[in-house]
C-alpha cells in the first residue's frame, strides 16, 4: 500500500494471476471500473477505498497473498476484523467486499467468488413512524379544505388509507363495487390480487360518500368513463405518484415537518389499533399481512411508553 493507505496500481495481469503484484493490480481495475464504468461520486469511491483498504489488511494479517486462495471463512472472519463497528457500517463495508470478488470473478481475475454466499449482518428492526393522533387530524384537515370535487376528493382519499391502513396501490384501484355502506365495509386487493375486507369507520364513510355524491360525478363528467373511485381534475384515474403529492402538500400545509408518505397513514393505522388494544392478529387480517410476524413490528414501543403504562396501572408503581 502507499502511505495514504491505497494499494499502487500497476500494469496488466491474466486471468487468474493472483501474485501481491496482482493484488495491487486487481485494485487498480476495481477503482477504475468504479470511476469510469458506473461512474460513482467521489465521496462513494473514498467510502470503497476506506472498505478494502480494511479488507486488505485483513487479508495480509491472515498471511494471504493472492486473492485466488481467499476463502469464505477469510471473507466472513472480516467483520470480526472491523471489531465493534455499528452494524449498518460492518454491513456496508461487507457489502464492498462483496462487490469487489464479484468483479474479480466476473472479469475472469479469480476463478471462484467466495463472498458469493456471505450475508451481511442483520440489521435490527426499525420501528415504524407513526403520526401522532393530533397530526393525522390535521393532515386530513388540511387536505379537505373546501368544498371543491378536489377538496372532497383528497380528505376521501386520506380518510381510507388511515381509516382502513389500505397500501396507496389498494387505494387508487379502489372501484365503486368494492364499497359497502350497507355493512361499512370496503373491499381491498392486497398483494397477488389477494381479496381481504376491511371495516369503515364512520369518518372515513362520511367523507366517501361525500366524495361519492358530490364530487366525483363532476370530476367524471370530465373524462371518458372509468370504474375506479378516486379520479384526477380530468377525470382519469387518480396515480400511486399523484396520491403522494396529495399528501405532500396536505403535511406541508399542517405545518408537519418530517416526511410523510401514504405508508405513514398505514404504519399509524396499525400502531394506534395495537395501542388502543387491538389484538395483533386483527390488525394482520385488516394489514393484508401473510405473517403475524410482520405485523408485529407494529407491538414495539419505547421505554418512556412503557413507563407511563406501568407508572398508570401497576399499584406499587408510585407513592
Amino acid at each position: 500500500m502507499n502511505t495514504q493507505g491505497h494499494i499502487t496500481p500497476s500494469g496488466g495481469q491474466a486471468a487468474g494471476e493472483t501474485t501481491p503484484g496482482s493484488m495491487k493490480r486487481a485494485y487498480s481495475q476495481y477503482f477504475a471500473h468504479l470511476s469510469v464504468e458506473r461512474g460513482l461520486s467521489k465521496n462513494t469511491i473514498a467510502a470503497y477505498h476506506r472498505d478494502i483498504d480494511k479488507y486488505y489488511a485483513h487479508l495480509a494479517a491472515r498471511g494471504i497473498t493472492a486473492l485466488e486462495k481467499v476463502t469464505r471463512e477469510d471473507v466472513a472472519s472480516f467483520i470480526d476484523f472491523l471489531g465493534g463497528m455499528a452494524r449498518s457500517s460492518l454491513a456496508r463495508s461487507l457489502v464492498s467486499v462483496r462487490s469487489f470478488h464479484t468483479f474479480l470473478f466476473e472479469e475472469g481475475i479469480t476463478s471462484h467468488n467466495p463472498a458469493a454466499d456471505v450475508a451481511p449482518p442483520k440489521l435490527p428492526a426499525r420501528l415504524p413512524k407513526a403520526l401522532a393522533v393530533e397530526e393525522v387530524e390535521a393532515l386530513i384537515n388540511a387536505a379537505g379544505v373546501g368544498d371543491s370535487p378536489v377538496a372532497l376528493r383528497d380528505r376521501a382519499l386520506l380518510e381510507i388509507l388511515y381509516g382502513t391502513g389500505a397500501r396507496i396501490s389498494e387505494a387508487v384501484s379502489l372501484t365503486a363495487d368494492d364499497i359497502d355502506t350497507e355493512n361499512r365495509s370496503l373491499r381491498l386487493f392486497g398483494k397477488g390480487r389477494k381479496e381481504r375486507i376491511v371495516p369503515l369507520g364512520t369518518y372515513a364513510l362520511d367523507a366517501l360518500e361525500a366524495y361519492m355524491v358530490r364530487a366525483r360525478p363532476v370530476l367524471a363528467a370530465k373524462g371518458k368513463g372509468n370504474s375506479v373511485l378516486f379520479l384526477n381534475k380530468r377525470g382519469n384515474p387518480l396515480s400511486r405518484q399523484s396520491a403522494w403529492e396529495i399528501i405532500r402538500r396536505a403535511a406541508e400545509r399542517a405545518g408537519i415537518e418530517r416526511e410523510v408518505s401514504p405508508h405513514s397513514l398505514r404504519h399509524s393505522f396499525a400502531t394506534h389499533l395495537l395501542s388502543g388494544g387491538a389484538d395483533v392478529r386483527v390488525v394482520q387480517e385488516m394489514l393484508g399481512h401473510a405473517s403475524v410476524t410482520t405485523t408485529q413490528i407494529y407491538t414495539m414501543v419505547s421505554v418512556d411508553t412503557l413507563r407511563e403504562v406501568y407508572a398508570s396501572s401497576h399499584p406499587r408503581a408510585v407513592k
